[in-house]
């Protein structure tokens, strides 16, 4: 166990009394409260600092101040809602007030200090990198498959409005999460080792192939893509990207000098997947095949 010699030996000069309590507020409620007992240990008489309990107590408050900031997006109108700064515990400041507790021999009530987190993608940024499409393509799928369609819809809402900036790299599985019942994923027909199997989240390979279609468009850096094991009917043959969260991936690196922005959508059994940027922004695209817009019966069983 790691102790602090200092703060004994002060705690030593100070004949501190380790009854004495500190409360910790955050905008004027008491989240925390702790006394020297509960934070020292003795050592030949003398209170001792313990490190570990003190970094427990740490991470407790800062669990509960962390507000995690949030980023500027474009809604369906293409008005720009501003993003929301994000706050965590100032540790270097809160560290030399719990000291000045420490050493005292008073209660004490301490406000916890934040810093803020700027959120990556601002207002600003997005009015400057929403007016030049680079990339474009389109897919389309049946309506009357409601689950299958419930799973295009939420994937798609996932990658919309994702800034990538120069140098990043963008993955699918990372941006879109964990398939999962409680995010609101739906059973449906998957292609499993070249096999029709039900699956939560069936469909989303749809949003990813349309994805990698758009951004090969564009003219970027593809990185990870793998095909089904059997054709799948709402891309072009060999021109889909089949994603799995304990499997593949789909990625791609911006390689150029601005950051792009993803815009994904889903209206009348069509997935619209654009890519834009800024003006200044050097590029160049690749002609890519369309996707037919005639809707195959197998698309109510593939995913």
């Amino acid at each position: 166990m790691r102790l602090s010699w200092i703060a004994g030996l002060l705690l030593f000069v100070h004949q501190v009394n380790i009854s004495e309590s500190l409360s910790v507020t955050h905008q004027g409620r008491t989240i925390a409260s702790v006394n020297h007992a509960d934070i020292t240990m003795p050592l030949l008489d003398v209170p001792i600092m313990d490190v570990d309990k003190y970094n427990q107590f740490v991470k407790k408050i800062d669990r509960q101040v962390y507000q995690k900031p949030v980023n500027a997006t474009i809604d369906k109108q293409g008005n720009i809602l501003p993003g929301r700064v994000g706050y965590k515990l100032y540790h270097q400041a809160f560290k030399e007030q719990f000291y000045s507790f420490l050493y005292s021999s008073r209660a004490y009530k301490l406000e916890v200090p934040l810093l803020a987190i700027h959120p990556k993608v601002d207002s600003e940024l997005l009015s400057e990198i929403r007016g030049k499409k680079i990339g474009e393509y389109r897919t389309y799928f049946n309506l009357n498959n409601k689950n299958r369609s419930n799973n295009i819809s939420l994937a798609t809402e996932a990658i919309n409005n994702y800034v990538v900036f120069p140098g990043e790299m963008f993955s699918f599985n990372q941006a879109v999460g964990k398939r999962s019942v409680d995010k609101g994923y739906m059973l449906a027909r998957v292609i499993v080792k070249g096999e029709f199997s039900e699956g939560i989240g069936g469909g989303i390979c749809q949003v990813s192939s349309t994805l990698f279609n758009a951004i090969d468009n564009a003219g970027l850096q593809t990185i990870q893509r793998y095909s089904h094991t059997r054709s799948v009917p709402y891309v072009p043959s060999g021109r889909d990207a089949t994603v799995s969260w304990y499997g593949p991936d789909f990625s791609f690196k911006n390689t150029y000098n601005q950051p792009i922005l993803i815009r994904a959508t889903t209206q009348g059994g069509m997935v619209s997947i654009m890519v834009y940027s800024s003006d200044m922004i050097n590029y160049k695209t690749r002609k890519v095949p369309n996707a037919s817009n005639q809707i195959s019966k197998e698309q109510i069983y593939r995913s």
